[in-house]
């Protein structure tokens, strides 16, 4: 069983729900990602969700695009990520680490080679946004047979018949977007996001994980009421972005531990 299995097995002993930051890799500086990496598990992160940083990031709002244009100002490429989840790795081996990117970069390199590679460094899953699950049988063949989870996004206007076709192609757990546009999104549908898990589950034994449009610890409590993970990005790399680099680490901290009381008030 991958991290990512034994991580959800064990949240679910402890009647406790999964929180999953997202940062970019290489933003603000290549120098702060382990750093903010080991932050992030120290203030309560279950999984952590690493961009590799690509030029044309279509799913992504505003403020994680910027964040991505950062990175790629500071020369950080895809074998840059995994070299930092290589020295993450020497000093955590529990943590599952989760690339989220596109499919380019991973092309380039060849997936086969991206996957050994990745798979030394210590990934554990990965998720690329723009490889749907029709096109996606090669690749995750190729992952799986690595030993990396191929994690796959639904959305609010999934039909139900392609959430099995999805649940077959996945591993590690399912990513809900909980609304219709990029990341960063407002108008949060709480019931709505329910009802749709619920349908999920139906189809799915994979625990289910909801991301786009959480801020705060009021909607990650809401979200973790019904979900098993709770998935905030753009919310923290606007703060990565606000914040003056010698501060980063202790604010993005203190953020994700308030996430955190959230995501823990929900089963209490």
């Amino acid at each position: 069983m991958s991290r990512i299995g034994q991580t959800f097995n064990a949240l679910k002993a402890q009647n406790k729900k999964a929180l999953i930051p997202f940062i970019t890799a290489g933003d603000p500086g290549k120098g702060l990602t382990v750093p903010l990496m080991r932050a992030l598990v120290e203030a309560g992160a279950d999984i952590i969700e690493l961009g590799v940083p690509f030029s044309d990031p279509m799913a992504d709002g505003p403020v994680i695009q910027r964040a991505s244009e950062r990175a790629l100002a500071n020369k950080v490429g895809l074998k840059d990520v995994l070299g930092m989840v290589a020295e993450f790795r020497k000093s955590n081996d529990t943590t599952p680490v989760v690339l989220m990117g596109y499919a380019n970069p991973v092309e380039h390199m060849g997936y086969e080679t991206f996957a050994k590679a990745a798979k030394q460094a210590g990934v554990d899953g990965v998720l690329t946004v723009d490889i749907p699950p029709e096109e996606s049988q090669g690749v995750a063949d190729v992952f799986k047979a690595h030993g990396l989870d191929p994690i796959f996004l639904l959305s609010p206007t999934t039909p139900e018949a392609r959430v099995e076709q999805v649940a077959a192609a996945a591993g590690g757990f399912i990513y809900y977007v909980s609304l219709k546009g990029v990341t960063g999104a407002g108008h949060l549908d709480v019931e709505e996001v329910a009802c749709k898990i619920a349908m999920i589950r139906s189809h799915c034994s994979l625990p289910v994980g909801v991301g786009f449009g959480i801020r705060d610890a009021e909607t990650a409590q809401r979200m973790a009421g019904f979900a098993d993970a709770v998935v905030v990005g753009s919310r923290i790399v606007n703060e990565i972005e606000n914040s003056p680099e010698n501060e980063v680490v202790n604010r993005i901290k203190t953020l994700v531990q308030d996430l955190r009381r959230g995501v823990d008030a929900a089963v209490k």
